[in-house]
C-alpha cells in the first residue's frame, strides 16, 4: 500500500478511532457488492441502513438532540474513509453537509422538531433541490416560486439533477419568494424551505423522473405542482436564503473534497499493489518510471489537497463564511483524484476497463467531480474576481 493515511499527523486519538470503526464497516462491502448494485442500478439500502444504525449519518447533530455532537472534521474522516475502501460516500454525503444549514440557520423549534427524528428514528435528509434546467450554476436565476398563502407556501416549478430524492424523507429546497425581476440585488428574494417529501409524494405534489447518468448515482428531475410547505419550515429569513445556501455550500465543498481524497487514495493503493505484482517484458511494471511518476505525482497532489481541506474545515468550524479555502480544496482534491484515476487506468491497462477489477466504476465517478457540485472553471473565475481583483467574467 501507499502510506496508510494522509491525516495521521492532524487527527486526534478519538478521530483515529472513528476512522478505524468506519474502516471496519466499509470493508464489509467489497468491490463485488458495488458491482452488483451497478448492474442492477440499485441503491445500497443495507449499507445506508448500517451507517444510519451506527450513528454516522447523525454524527453532526448535537448530543442534546440525540446526535453524536461531532464536528465537520469527523465527518470528513468518515467520508474519506468510506471512499478509501471503495465505497460510494457520495450516496450519503448530503446528510453531512446539509446539516450545517439547519444547525446554523434553523430556529430552535425546527431543531427540536426535526433533529431528534433524524438522530433517533433514522429520518433521512438526503436531497438538496437547487439546480434548475435554465439556471444551471447561475443560482440567482432560479424560477421555482413559493407564494405565501396564510401559514403555507405554495410552490410551483422544477429542479434537475436532484440526487437521492427517491431515498430521502426530507429535502432542502431553494425557491424564490420574490421574482428575479423584482429585486434590486440579484441574491435577494431567495428562500430555503425544509420539505417533508413523504407527504408531498403521497399527495402528488412532487413528481420525479429519473435521469440516467454514467455512474450509478441516483439523480432526478423534479416537478412541483402546488406543493404546500408550512411557513414554519422556512430556514432562516424569507428572501435572505442565499446566505443559508452559501453556508451549506462551503460545508459541501469540504465534504466532497474529503471523498475525492479518499477515492484518490483508493486508486493509488490499487495501482501500487498491482504495479508491484504485474510483470511485463520480464520485469515488474512498478519499476518503470512511466508507471511510478504519475502515481507519485497524484499522491503529492492529494497530500496538498488534504492540507487545504483541513484548513477549510477549521475555518468552517470557526464560523467563517469565507469561501476561498472551501472552493480551493474542492478544486485541488478533484484534480488530484482525476490524476490518480488516470494513473490507475494506465497502470492496469486493459484490465482497468473491466468490471472485474473495479477501476472502471470509480474512474467514471471521478470524472464527474471536475464539474459537480461546482465546475473547476467557475471556481477559477470566482478566485480571479474576488481574490485577485480581476474583472467579472460572468
Amino acid at each position: 500500500m501507499a502510506k496508510d493515511w494522509l491525516a495521521d499527523d492532524l487527527i486526534t486519538e478519538e478521530q483515529e478511532s472513528i476512522r478505524d470503526a468506519v474502516s471496519d464497516l466499509a470493508q464489509k462491502y467489497p468491490q463485488e457488492y458495488w458491482t452488483e448494485l451497478d448492474r442492477a442500478e440499485e441503491y445500497p439500502d443495507d449499507w445506508v441502513k448500517e451507517l444510519t444504525d451506527n450513528g454516522w449519518l447523525s454524527m453532526l447533530i448535537p448530543e442534546e438532540y440525540g446526535g453524536g455532537g461531532a464536528t465537520i472534521n469527523e465527518s470528513c474522516i468518515v467520508l474519506e474513509t468510506l471512499n478509501r475502501w471503495g465505497n460510494s460516500a457520495g450516496l450519503i454525503h448530503a446528510q453531512m453537509y446539509q446539516m450545517g444549514a439547519v444547525l446554523r440557520h434553523g430556529s430552535d423549534e425546527q431543531k427540536q422538531k426535526w433533529l431528534p427524528q433524524i438522530a433517533n428514528e433514522g429520518l433521512r435528509l438526503q436531497s438538496f433541490g437547487v439546480t434548475e434546467p435554465d439556471a444551471g450554476t447561475d443560482t440567482t436565476r432560479i424560477r421555482t416560486f413559493a407564494k405565501r398563502e396564510g401559514d403555507h407556501y405554495i410552490v410551483n416549478g422544477g429542479k434537475i439533477f436532484t440526487s437521492r430524492f427517491l431515498h430521502t424523507d426530507l429535502m432542502l429546497l431553494l425557491v424564490r419568494t420574490e421574482r428575479y425581476e423584482d429585486v434590486e440585488k440579484k441574491t435577494d428574494g431567495i428562500s430555503v424551505l425544509l420539505v417533508d417529501v413523504r407527504e408531498a409524494k403521497e399527495n402528488g405534489q412532487i413528481e420525479s423522473r429519473p435521469i440516467k447518468v454514467m455512474s450509478n448515482h441516483e439523480t432526478n428531475q423534479l416537478t412541483f405542482t402546488n406543493l404546500k410547505v408550512p411557513v414554519e419550515n422556512l430556514i432562516g429569513e424569507e428572501g435572505k436564503g442565499f446566505k443559508v445556501i452559501l453556508s451549506g455550500m462551503n460545508s459541501e465543498r469540504v465534504s466532497v473534497a474529503s471523498e475525492y481524497i479518499g477515492a484518490g487514495l483508493y486508486f493509488i493503493d490499487r495501482s501500487v499493489g498491482y504495479a508491484k505484482e504485474r510483470e511485463v517484458f520480464g520485469r515488474l511494471i512498478g519499476s518503470n518510471q512511466g508507471i511510478q511518476f504519475p502515481i507519485a505525482q497524484a499522491y503529492v497532489e492529494l497530500k496538498a489537497a488534504s492540507v487545504m481541506r483541513w484548513e477549510a474545515a477549521r475555518l468552517y468550524a470557526a464560523g467563517s463564511r469565507e469561501g476561498f479555502y472551501a472552493n480551493a480544496c474542492k478544486f485541488l482534491a478533484a484534480d488530484a483524484q482525476w490524476k490518480a484515476a488516470n494513473a490507475a487506468m494506465d497502470t492496469f491497462g486493459g484490465y482497468g476497463l473491466t468490471e472485474e477489477f473495479g477501476i472502471a466504476r470509480k474512474f467514471q465517478s471521478s470524472r464527474g467531480s471536475l464539474i459537480a457540485p461546482i465546475s473547476r472553471n467557475l471556481i477559477l473565475a470566482g478566485i480571479a474576481q474576488r481574490e485577485l481583483g480581476m474583472p467579472r467574467s460572468y
